[in-house]
């Protein structure tokens, strides 16, 4: 992966020029080029997305498009490697900006789980599957396929830790610690018996014995935007609204999570939204750009986010459309910038592991 930096002279075009432009190149290239969509994407660049959705259903569709040459991802860099590990080899996956990251798939670096799965190994012997979310470098999905576990989403976690306790004992569960605890307890799994590993302790700061008494090992990791939603945040909105229905993303906390009406994944929510009765009152708590879009596609609901005052994925709003008209107009004059490769021999046990959670699921 080599990084090209950007013309700045996008920076000076206004916004009309840009989407003229971006509209342009796109005509030009044709079937050649699909462009992606995550639902946390600012609505500016949403309009020129093929297909919208969460990371992995905006791979799946990519790679069903063969005609495509070119996959632009308007996300952050774990959805453009899975786009790359499920595409073909004559197809080319684009992230408009390379600094576009998710601050959770950063709380796991390969090294430090490696080090974790020594120490666990050494402690509780071979007794663990390795499971990873979505949300995780392409490295960590040949970790978890290269010693027999799977990858997961926010929709088929349960499923997934469902069958790795049919394997064995226990389960490590990464980047996400809130995700796997709200899993857990809803597999009736009590909070003593599942343990958080924090990479700078000794044994992750915990004992031989809590290991040995865990079920899940969770990493010390967490979204930096669902982290910041709180329960008080619930029980003000309770006592200002009595008939608010709370619905949040499970990346929540324990606290916030128990406290809840409806939980689920984006397209959970998104499609609770659009089934719900006109009149109904929904504080929904995730990625304020997907509440705010909600809204804007419902009026006949009432909708808010848990916190008004979230802030937004800021590296997901890295993807804007300066970088956008810059990384297609590129393409329409033959040439490809900030690709994104992932190394085949990653590739392919990554796509092991994503394999599994399909058969799985």
């Amino acid at each position: 992966m080599y990084f090209v930096p950007i013309d700045q002279k996008y920076y000076r075009m206004p916004e009309e020029e840009l989407v003229e432009r971006i509209w342009a190149a796109k005509r030009q290239l044709g079937d050649r080029l699909v462009i992606l969509g995550h639902h946390y994407q600012r609505d500016e660049v949403i309009q020129f997305a093929d297909y919208t959705g969460d990371s992995f259903k905006l791979s799946q569709l990519a790679a069903g498009r063969k005609e495509a040459e070119f996959i632009i991802f308007c996300g952050v860099h774990f959805m453009a490697e899975s786009a790359d590990i499920l595409s073909a080899d004559h197809q080319k996956v684009i992230l408009p900006d390379l600094k576009a990251g998710c601050h959770m798939a950063d709380m796991a670096e390969l090294e430090d789980v490696e080090e974790c799965w020594y120490d666990l190994q050494s402690v509780v012997g071979d007794t663990v599957v390795p499971i990873t979310y979505m949300n995780s470098a392409a490295d960590l999905k040949a970790f978890v396929g290269e010693n027999g576990g799977a990858v997961c989403t926010s929709s088929n976690a349960r499923a997934v830790l469902e069958w790795a306790f049919a394997q064995k004992e226990r389960a490590l569960f990464f980047p996400d610690e809130h995700l796997g605890r709200n899993v857990g307890y809803t597999m009736g799994i009590p909070l003593e018996q599942m343990v958080v590993w924090d990479p700078r302790k000794p044994l992750g700061g915990n004992t031989k014995e809590q290991l040995r008494n865990a079920q899940i090992i969770l990493w010390k990791g967490h979204c930096p935007v669902h982290q910041l939603f709180n329960e008080k945040h619930i029980h003000r909105l309770r006592e200002v609204f009595p008939d608010i229905k709370i619905l949040v993303h499970p990346e929540c906390k324990f606290e916030v999570v128990k406290n809840a009406d409806y939980v689920g994944s984006t397209e959970y929510i998104r499609k609770t939204i659009e089934q719900a009765e006109p009149g109904s009152k929904w504080a929904i708590g995730t990625e304020l750009h997907l509440v705010n879009r909600l809204a804007n596609q419902h009026p006949d609901k009432f909708i808010i986010s848990v916190d008004p005052n979230q802030c937004l994925c800021t590296t997901m709003n890295r993807i804007d459309l300066q970088h956008l008209a810059w990384a297609i107009e590129n393409l329409a004059q033959g040439r490809v910038v900030n690709q994104i490769v992932v190394p085949k021999e990653i590739a392919r046990w990554a796509l092991v592991a994503l394999d599994r959670m399909l058969a799985i699921t």
